[in-house]
C-alpha cells in the first residue's frame, strides 16, 4: 500500500516487541519502567537532515524489536512530522507494548504559547498525528525561553485537566539549564523531568536532580548521551554553540578512543546509560543501522579505565555550557 508520503509500505501488524530485551528501570512513583535506552524521534521528522521515509520507520520498527520501546517525540521536532511519522506505524503496534512522551509549548524556533487554551489543543493533534488514544508523558518543552510563572499557574493546572480526561498519564517538564528543574520541582507538582546535554562524558550537572527528584517521587530521564554529536566522530551541525576550545577539547578525546581502538560515541552512550539514577537515556536516529549498533554496544562491558582518561582529557571543559532561553532561567554564562 502507499503510505501517507507516497511511500509503498508493508503493514506491521506481526510486530510485536519484546520488552525483555533491555533492561528497565523505575520511573520515580509513575508505576512505569522504562527501557535504559529509549529512542528519541526528532531525528525521523527531519529535525536535523533530510531522511528517507523508509529507513526512518526502520528504524523505529528495529528500536522496538530490540527494546527499545520508550518511544520520545515533540510537536516541534520537524513541526509535526515526527509525529505524524510516528502515525504511519504506531496503530499496527499493539499499544500496550510501548510508552510515548511528546512535548508541547514549543511549535516553532522562536514561537512558544503555553496557555491552557493550547496545551488542549496540542494534545488533541498529537494524538490525531500519531493515531493513538492516550499519551504517556507530556513535557512542556524547553521551558527556559519563558516565564515560568505562566507554566506553574496556568500550564501545569491544564494538563492536569488532560489527566482527568485520560488523555495523558503523567506530565513534567523539559529543558537545559538545571536552574530550570530546581525552581519547577520546588513549585510544582510534576512527574517526571527530561534533561538533555547534562550527564555525558563532558557534563554531568543533572546529578544535582538526582536527590531532589528522589525526594518527591519524581522520575528522571537523561537524553543526548553524545551531546549534539560532541561526543562522536561526526561533524558538529552549523548551529551547535561549542566554542572552539570545546571542539578542540571533545577531537582530542576522540582521537584518545580511535588510538585505543574504540569509538567516542560507544563509551559515551555506555558512560550516560550506566547511571541507575536516570530510568532512560534517551538518543535517536533515522538509520536503522545506527540504531541497532546502540544496542549492540549496550551489550558490551564498558571500558572503566578508557572513561577514566576521557574524562580527564576532557577536565579543561568539564561542565561546560551555554546559554539557552532567557537569562534569568540559565545557570550562567557560556564559558
Amino acid at each position: 500500500m502507499l503510505g501517507w508520503f507516497g511511500e509503498q509500505v508493508t503493514p506491521q501488524t506481526h510486530l510485536k516487541p519484546n520488552p525483555m530485551a533491555m533492561q528497565r528501570r523505575p520511573l520515580g512513583n509513575t508505576g512505569l519502567t522504562l527501557p535504559v535506552l529509549g529512542f528519541g524521534a526528532s531525528s525521523i521528522g527531519a529535525e536535523f537532515r533530510q531522511v528517507d521515509v523508509g529507513e526512518a520507520l526502520k528504524a523505529v520498527h528495529v528500536a522496538l524489536d530490540r527494546g527499545m520501546n520508550y518511544i520520545d517525540t515533540a510537536a516541534y521536532y520537524g513541526r509535526g512530522m515526527s509525529e505524524i511519522m510516528l502515525g504511519r506505524m504506531l496503530p499496527d503496534v499493539p499499544r500496550d507494548s510501548y510508552l510515548l512522551s511528546t512535548k508541547l509549548g514549543r511549535f516553532a524556533p522562536k514561537h512558544f504559547d503555553f496557555s491552557a487554551k493550547r496545551v488542549a489543543e496540542s494534545i488533541d493533534i498529537s494524538l490525531e498525528r500519531m493515531r493513538i488514544d492516550h499519551i504517556d508523558m507530556v513535557f512542556c518543552h524547553d521551558i527556559e525561553f519563558v516565564d515560568l510563572d505562566q507554566i506553574v499557574n496556568e500550564t501545569i493546572p491544564a494538563l492536569k485537566k488532560e489527566v482527568e480526561k485520560g488523555k495523558v498519564r503523567f506530565i513534567g517538564v523539559s529543558g537545559y539549564p538545571m536552574k530550570i528543574f530546581l525552581e519547577m520541582l520546588k513549585r510544582s507538582d510534576l512527574d517526571v523531568v527530561l534533561t538533555y546535554n547534562h550527564y555525558t562524558l563532558q557534563n554531568d550537572m543533572a546529578l544535582a536532580l538526582i536527590e531532589p527528584c528522589k525526594e518527591q517521587g519524581v522520575g528522571l530521564i537523561n537524553a543526548a548521551p553524545f551531546s549534539a554529536r560532541l561526543l562522536t566522530n561526526s561533524p558538529l551541525p552549523d548551529w551547535h554553540k561549542a566554542t572552539p576550545e570545546v571542539r578542540e577539547v571533545a577531537a582530542k578525546a576522540a582521537a584518545h578512543c580511535a588510538d585505543r581502538g574504540t569509538d567516542i560515541a560507544k563509551l559515551a552512550l555506555q558512560y550516560s546509560v550506566a547511571n541507575e539514577e536516570f530510568a532512560s537515556c534517551v538518543t535517536g536516529s533515522a538509520n536503522p543501522d545506527r540504531v541497532a549498533q546502540w544496542c549492540d554496544w549496550l551489550d558490551e562491558p564498558m571500558d572503566e579505565t578508557l572513561v577514566a582518561e576521557v574524562i580527564e582529557i576532557l577536565k579543561p571543559i568539564h561542565n561546560w555550557v551555554y546559554v539557552e532561553g532567557r537569562p534569568e532561567n540559565n545557570d550562567g554564562p557560556a564559558a
